[in-house]
């Protein structure tokens, strides 16, 4: 069996979990073509990631314009399900036209037709059937037009919180009508995507977890001794709060002066971030590693005694499940699917926004004795290992996978007579 993967620009360092799930479904058999609009522009310091992007099909390479020959011809050879696709498109983008992230106005739709076309083509060439997206949101437009144009079948995994934020804009309700199944990655994930359709389509939801790799966490050695050492790992935007979580160290200092955080990561506020840290006078606290590779990230993880988290938007992150995996507990904000994974025995969960309160939890990680600390790991760990394990969760997908693909008949041929309007 052949699967379509579609995504916006893959690899990424922040999407290692969507690697991790299409190496898992190809463990299991499947063969997975990887489709994304484009490519990062950035290095990629992973060389599995590397390793993706060689075998990734980047639809704009070589820009929107090379598609259009291959496009019009597709579409002139069903014009009525074309011109479904057109007011498809039209009927999403003047929802986006508010400039919410991911949405685009109509213009925008425009260009994603065209992606539609050449990706229905491809697909055809290929004897891809059903393609699977990641994001409700542009990649997962593209899906949904090329199905309306003869292509494949189409389901997509939300992650949140871009899809939450804006779900009229993103036409949410009408993506997940017309998908063959929408994925949730927390069962918070699954309630928000059911308040945008009918109960009739909710036997459609479902929830499957992104996951981790066991096998690259053998156990983990006890959190190390010496100062209070945390690590913070994501990109450097809004949602992920660190600049709430630098206000927090400058709290918690006079309670823990001997405290030592590493923030991973890199994005559009490090320069913000920097200069926030050595206004708080706390250049001395706080280290900026930019990204990392996961064995480097496991590296800082086997430095610490705990991850923070101190997020005002999430889905479910990934990087709590890497922390838990090397057997360190948690300080996270108790919003989205964190309470999920998160709990009393594993971590320490602190309302969003709030500093002091995250001040405080890094005070009580502090105080807290190796042993226990080593106790929440290994709870931590049992924890994670039960519920986020990639080969079972990506077997989920395996399954609805083979599902649709027993029903659905191969795509028109691009010499198909005109059709009739659909």
């Amino acid at each position: 069996m052949s699967v379509g993967y579609v995504m916006n620009t893959y690899p990424l360092p922040s999407t290692t979990f969507v690697r991790r799930e299409i190496q898992a479904l190809e463990r299991s058999g499947l063969r997975i073509h990887r489709f994304a609009m484009r490519a990062d522009v950035r290095p990629l310091a992973d060389p599995q990631d590397v390793d993706e992007a060689a075998r990734t099909e980047h639809l704009l390479r070589h820009g929107v314009a090379a598609l259009i020959p291959t496009g019009l011809r597709w579409m002139a050879g069903r014009p009525g399900r074309a011109l479904a696709a057109l007011r498809l498109a039209m009927t999403c983008g003047a929802r986006g036209s508010g400039g919410a992230p991911g949405t685009g106005g109509r213009l925008r739709h425009l260009v994603y037709l065209i992606e539609a076309a050449h990706l229905a083509h491809r697909c055809h060439t290929l004897g891809i059937r059903h393609v699977h997206a990641h994001f409700g949101t542009n990649a997962t437009a593209v899906a949904m037009l090329a199905q309306v144009m003869d292509g494949p079948s189409y389901s997509f995994t939300t992650h949140g919180p871009e899809e939450f934020d804006a779900p009229r804009a993103l036409a949410l309700d009408l993506k997940i009508q017309r998908a063959a199944f929408v994925a949730a990655i927390s069962s918070f994930g699954k309630s928000q995507l059911s308040r945008w359709v009918g109960a009739d389509i909710w036997p459609r939801l479902t929830v499957v977890h992104c996951g981790i790799e066991p096998w690259k966490f053998p156990d983990p050695a006890p959190p190390p001794p010496g100062p209070p050492r945390l690590v913070a790992i994501g990109r450097l935007s809004e949602q992920k709060g660190f600049a709430l979580l630098l206000e927090a160290i400058a709290i918690a200092r006079a309670k823990v002066p001997d405290l030592r955080v590493e923030l991973v990561g890199d994005g559009p506020l490090r320069d913000s971030l920097l200069a926030q840290a050595k206004y708080l006078k706390i250049n001395d606290l706080v280290t900026f590693s930019g990204w990392k590779a996961e064995p480097e990230v496991r590296a800082s993880l086997a430095t610490a005694q705990a991850l923070i988290l101190p997020s005002f938007a999430e889905g479910l992150p990934m990087v709590i499940m890497e922390a838990f995996a090397a057997g360190r507990p948690a300080i996270a904000t108790s919003i989205a699917g964190i309470p999920e994974l998160v709990t009393p025995d594993t971590g320490w969960l602190v309302p969003a926004g709030d500093p002091e309160r995250l001040a405080s939890a890094i005070a009580d990680m502090a105080a807290t004795s190796p042993e226990r600390l080593t106790e929440m790991g290994h709870r931590a760990r049992a924890r994670v290992l039960a519920r986020h394990d990639i080969d079972v969760e990506a077997a989920r997908l395996a399954t609805r996978f083979a599902v649709i693909l027993s029903s659905v008949s191969p795509p028109a041929s691009p010499s198909a007579p005109p059709d009739r309007q659909s």
